[in-house]
């Protein structure tokens, strides 16, 4: 028989019939079919078609430097010279800089940063961790340094995954979630766990719902995990102390596994709001807890003042793990290698950015805030417009990147995209992506109540082309309204 002939009766080894069908429930709305329609038609407008629209403008994901964020000077000016240290001795950067990327270098091996890092960043994370909580001991050892935050969390999820049928692990995670919990739990095989933030009290966590949600997976899973995100990726809302500690109770009494999302630890902007870590509240709350609730916590360079999505750099800390457990976590991230050791330095440098009195900390204070200050603007300014619109209600963005306003969609929308085999809020995004070139993400792919509809957007644009994104949306919704009405 021919070669040719061999092939086609052999036909493809890997099919979507025969690939993992745990891949195949994986999904992710961040990048979906909106954001693949948005690059159409940026071909599409490169290619000279005719747009009621110049530019698309997409406020679906948080990447702050794609949005117009500045980096950070001391951050681009250490990594540089990590990158390039032949100009340690450069009269053109300040002295802590200098000192600084020599340190870095120093701690790789072979004194280049393509070698391995590690040591000195989970000991400088550690300091940080301490300083951040208010003195509380912080071990280097329980430290793990991680390709962003998103790796880290995959990695717990995948220790205490295991079980099948009413064994089975579950995850509890909050509705509206950040889609990696939804798509990690479904590669993983897990059962997922949807436990509803308060709409009505600007998304807050009811101690009530996480035990209706609780009580009714144990029907048919086994609840090992509960997952919080504070402040909240798309909500934006940001817990209060009371109801951290009401959590930690929860987690204590029904022996569940605490993961604690707090990537957006820097960006609180609402008054009476403040940042307040899981690790700093369940040490204040005695060694009745400290003692003996399992919690890892994770942070990454991606969000904040930071904005370095590229550079994947994140930690995580885990408190109370079973030592034997831990030396199988140590085993599996060694598996993997290190994390790329540029977004080490980083998280390096984000832990230990330039102290009073040395040459770069002015500048590095004044873009810091500034940073922080502008996004808090444009959190009470994406507020204040989308309620003008009537059929938008918008919470008050109270911390992290996004606003998740609910919209009222007509009757006659909803069956057409019924027809069109859409969610409604997918058929209303598209039909604002196609009309007026603004990208954003529908509510249905991070989970809602059924009968409500949302969409989450990010605040990051700069103020004159947010300002212009808002105004947009809320023509289009008004004439979406009048259309289908």
């Amino acid at each position: 028989m021919s070669e040719n002939g061999l092939a086609s009766r052999r036909g493809k080894v890997l099919t979507t019939d025969t690939m993992n069908p745990s891949v195949k429930k994986v999904e992710y709305a961040v990048r979906g079919p909106i954001v693949q329609r948005a690059v159409e038609i940026e071909n599409e407008l490169k290619k000279g078609a005719k747009k009621p629209f110049s530019e698309v403008i997409k406020a679906n994901i948080g990447d702050a430097h794609a949005m117009g964020q500045q980096p950070v000077t001391f951050f681009r000016q250490v990594l540089a010279l990590c990158s390039y240290p032949e100009l340690l001795n450069s009269p053109l950067f300040p002295e802590d800089v200098k000192s600084r990327a020599g340190r870095i270098l120093q701690s790789c091996g072979g004194g280049s940063i393509g070698e391995t890092l590690q040591f000195c960043v989970r000991q400088d994370v550690a300091q940080y961790i301490k300083q951040r909580d208010g003195g509380i001991p912080c071990n280097p050892d329980n430290i793990y340094l991680s390709t962003g935050a998103s790796d880290a969390i995959v990695t717990i999820l995948k220790l205490l995954v295991c079980g099948e049928g009413r064994t089975c692990t579950g995850a509890m995670i909050p509705i509206p979630q950040y889609p990696l919990y939804s798509a990690a739990l479904a590669e993983l095989g897990a059962v997922q766990i949807n436990y509803y933030l308060d709409e009505e009290n600007c998304w807050s966590l009811n101690i009530g719902e996480l035990r209706r949600a609780l009580v009714d997976a144990r029907k048919h899973c086994n609840p090992r995990v509960l997952c919080i995100i504070n402040p909240g990726n798309p909500t934006g809302q940001v817990q209060s102390r009371k109801c951290i500690e009401d959590v930690i109770r929860f987690a204590a009494e029904e022996n569940l596994f605490l993961m604690a999302d707090e990537v957006y630890q820097d960006n609180v902007y609402a008054d009476g709001c403040h940042f307040h870590s899981f690790k700093k509240v369940l040490f204040e709350m005695g060694p009745q807890y400290s003692n003996t609730v399992e919690l890892a916590s994770f942070h990454s360079t991606s969000k904040c003042y930071m904005g370095e999505c590229g550079f994947r750099g994140g930690y995580m800390e885990v408190v109370n793990m079973d030592s034997d457990v831990k030396a199988q976590l140590t085993k599996l991230v060694s598996v993997r290698l290190c994390p790329p050791v540029p977004g080490q330095a980083l998280m390096d440098l984000v832990v230990n950015p330039p102290k009073p009195g040395e040459p770069s900390h002015a500048t590095f204070m004044k873009e810091r805030t500034a940073t922080l200050r502008s996004l808090a603007e444009r959190a009470k300014l994406t507020e204040q417009i989308l309620n003008t619109v009537p059929g938008i209600h918008c919470n008050p963005v109270q911390g992290a990147m996004y606003s998740f306003p609910q919209i009222t969609i007509p009757e006659r929308a909803v069956q057409e995209a019924k027809e069109k085999g859409q969610a409604p809020d997918m058929f209303y995004c598209m039909k604002l992506l196609d009309e007026t070139g603004i990208c954003v993400v529908p509510g249905s792919g991070f989970g809602q109540k059924e009968g409500t509809y949302h969409f989450r957007m990010t605040i990051l644009p700069p103020t004159d082309k947010l300002k212009i994104l808002l105004q947009k949306v809320k023509e289009f919704h008004m004439g979406f309204t009048e259309q289908f009405s």
